[in-house]
């Protein structure tokens, strides 16, 4: 008998076709301080407006990014020079700061309002800065159930003596803005907090 004729055997395919077409992504891993991206230069002419099919391309969206970016960049700069020269963090310099503009003491309650925290956090720094000898905590002498912060004398003269570096910091990150560029920053973003003040959450 002669020898059966056997077809050639074909490569496996993927069950689904179009995961077969589909190439890998590559990950693309970015540095910790770039978790909000900077949107990117307004299209050309040639590029059209949309960048994808059906997708409009919104000024109110790109504006708020930007704003994000830049918040949060200055915010990294200031937190990362705090550290190095003073040994302390940012949210804690904010928290002498209310006490300093207070005059006198504040609760916690009225602290963590200002500084649109809650009560837990607001303890936390608190505790820390007691033990460094910046603040004093002392019962409300109404209410033994409610303590008030207070500045300590310390706490008064270190707090000056950063906040005239950080106002450097702040005034250097801004310098380079022509005089006309800073109004009209400030003249836009006075409206836009003037229209968000009216919006009930």
């Amino acid at each position: 008998m002669g020898s059966k004729a056997t077809s050639p055997r074909r490569a496996p395919t993927a069950r689904n076709p179009q995961l077969a077409r589909q190439a890998p992504q590559p990950v693309l891993a970015g540095p910790p301080e770039a978790t909000i991206a900077e949107p990117p230069a307004d299209p050309s002419p040639s590029q059209g407006r949309a960048t994808r099919p059906g997708r409009a391309d919104h000024a109110e969206i790109r504006l708020w990014l930007r704003l994000l970016f830049c918040a949060n960049r200055i915010e990294s700069i200031l937190q990362s020079r705090l550290n190095k020269a003073f040994g302390l963090s940012l949210a804690r310099f904010d928290l002498l700061a209310q006490l300093e503009r207070a005059g006198e003491g504040l609760t916690m309650t009225e602290v963590s309002r200002r500084m649109m925290v809650t009560n837990g956090a607001t303890t936390s720094l608190v505790d820390r800065l007691v033990e460094d000898g910046l603040v004093s905590r002392e019962a409300h002498p109404q209410d033994r159930r409610t303590n008030i912060i207070s500045l300590t004398p310390l706490g008064r003269d270190r707090f000056l003596a950063m906040a005239r570096e950080h106002e450097g910091w702040l005034v250097g990150l801004l310098s380079d803005l022509d005089p006309e560029t800073k109004t009209a920053l400030l003249d836009g973003l006075g409206d836009l907090k003037h229209r968000l003040d009216k919006i009930t959450e």
